[in-house]
């Protein structure tokens, strides 16, 4: 099978989850270098009938279109250092660094080897979601509807609609609530922000990060259908249980 490759920084394939954790795994023993995770790792991308979840995109043209621009544009005009800051940020697309204010200095790659692999996995999954969408709607990116936008990042080659930023916060944020239950508030409030930043840098229209979040909730709730996915959740849970019971530096 072929094997999609996705370059998600801070993204390492540690370890197997296969379709069900290693019992090895779950027992504490060390964890082993498996065969590359497959293009379809909780549920194929094909089998959701992805026009019927995504609405088009404004028409060209349309009072919401032009409303989408005037919205960047606007941002554009008030952009601060601080935001474009953030916007190079958010283009590096790391989930440790997106999210690890939120969660704490304890949340990354080389604690949660576990945690890793699941986020390889889905993002394989999403990986392959979000190139289904992109092609159902050949959307152009603000600077090319016009060219006073000015982004502050590297203009993608990738339709503009829906946005693949979003859709990945979005479910990240959502895989990681159903990790850490008591922080689901302020993961999806973070979500809001991390989609917001293409806005920012210039990349997307407003309707572009809508469109990418409502991609998102369907992609969760398939995930969550898969009982696999449910057991991989609850290993990260224990993974993750020392660190959080430690009493902050």
């Amino acid at each position: 099978m072929r094997r999609v490759k996705r370059n998600f920084p801070g993204l390492r394939l540690f370890l197997g989850l296969a379709l069900v954790l290693p019992a090895s795994v779950a027992a504490g023993a060390p964890e082993k270098m498996a065969a590359p995770v497959p293009a379809a790792n909780f549920f194929p991308p094909g089998s959701i009938d992805w026009k019927a979840v995504l609405p088009p995109p404004p028409a060209p043209g349309s009072v919401a279109a032009l409303g989408d621009l005037e919205t960047v544009l606007q941002v554009q005009a008030a952009r601060t250092p601080a935001d474009v800051a953030w916007a190079k940020l958010i283009e590096k697309d790391n989930i440790f660094a997106d999210y690890g204010d939120v969660l704490g200095p304890w949340f990354a790659e080389k604690n949660l080897p576990l945690l890793a692999g699941l986020l390889h996995q889905v993002a394989a999954d999403v990986q392959q979601v979000s190139r289904s969408v992109k092609d159902l709607y050949p959307r152009r990116r603000p600077p090319v509807v016009d060219a006073a936008v000015q982004p502050c990042v590297e203009i993608p080659k990738s339709n503009s609609y829906p946005s693949g930023h979003s859709l990945r916060a979005f479910v990240w944020a959502a895989v990681l609530g159903d990790i850490f239950p008591d922080q689901q508030a302020a993961l999806e409030a973070r979500a809001h922000r991390v989609a917001w930043g293409r806005i920012l840098g210039g990349v997307h229209f407003p309707s572009d990060d809508a469109g990418g979040r409502i991609v998102a909730q369907a992609v969760v709730a398939a995930l969550r259908k898969n009982p696999a996915y449910r057991a991989a959740v609850e290993q990260c849970r224990a993974e993750a249980a020392p660190f959080r019971l430690k009493p902050a530096a």
